[in-house]
């Protein structure tokens, strides 16, 4: 799977073969899931599919320390690969539109659920120093993925939004890459069977963590949504 084949963004149309959904995504567009955990939300994805065609699936760590942090991901890689999906490892989401097989490419959805900079002994979720952290994991990743949409793409987010958390302040840190709120979705892991949300890191990076006020926010281009509010206005002006 390591050679990219245009075989992997071949879009299908609705006269081809019935167009399947899961939530916000279907098997027409061309996904890119990154900072995976044990790669469950990736398997899902591609299951309620019947094909990973669309999807290519990335981890920050090698293939060797992702088993030894998340020996769950066997069945899921394997599920992934008889569905044919493009499976990257060593990923940096800070610079990924600079990997020579990702800067080939234009997305429709780039997903990345729960980001986190690491987890710190010494630190707690609350003190400003991970925060920051946090906030400039994120900054940099709304940076490359912007860079990685298609004209219409989204980049969504699933993140927690109670305390400490909303301290990283999402919407800012995306508006800096030129990217504007579009929707804020409740997310609800029931929605997705078999997918399990880990820690990741190297601190019990295969146990998982609460979810409590998670939400998925859905970002686009600023000049997307400009030209949508642009055409709308256009078609009201008809009928006055």
């Amino acid at each position: 799977m390591g050679e990219l084949s245009s075989e992997h963004f071949t879009k299908k149309t609705s006269s081809q073969r019935s167009v399947k959904w899961i939530t916000h995504y279907n098997i027409t567009q061309r996904i890119l899931l990154v900072g995976e955990g044990d790669f469950s939300f990736s398997a899902c994805l591609a299951n309620a599919f019947g094909s990973a065609k669309n999807m290519v699936a990335t981890s920050l760590d090698s293939k060797a320390s992702l088993y030894w942090k998340h020996w769950s991901s066997e069945a899921h890689l394997q599920d992934l690969k008889e569905l044919q999906c493009l499976i990257l490892y060593k990923i940096d989401v800070e610079n990924m539109h600079e990997h020579k097989v990702l800067k080939k490419m234009k997305f429709d959805r780039i997903i990345f659920n729960f980001p986190h900079a690491g987890h710190d002994p010494l630190l707690k979720e609350s003190d400003k120093k991970l925060i920051m952290r946090h906030r400039k994991l994120l900054v940099n990743f709304f940076m490359s993925s912007s860079k990685m949409l298609s004209d219409e793409g989204e980049v969504h987010v699933t993140h927690r939004n109670d305390y400490p958390y909303h301290k990283w302040k999402l919407e800012k840190l995306a508006k800096k890459a030129g990217l504007v709120l579009v929707e804020m979705v409740e997310f609800i892991k029931e929605e997705y069977p078999g997918y399990h949300n880990k820690r990741g890191g190297s601190i019990k990076s295969n146990k998982k963590f609460p979810l409590k006020e998670c939400f998925t926010f859905k970002f686009s281009l600023e000049k997307s949504l400009e030209e949508d509010d642009g055409l709308i206005m256009k078609m009201s002006s008809l009928f006055l």
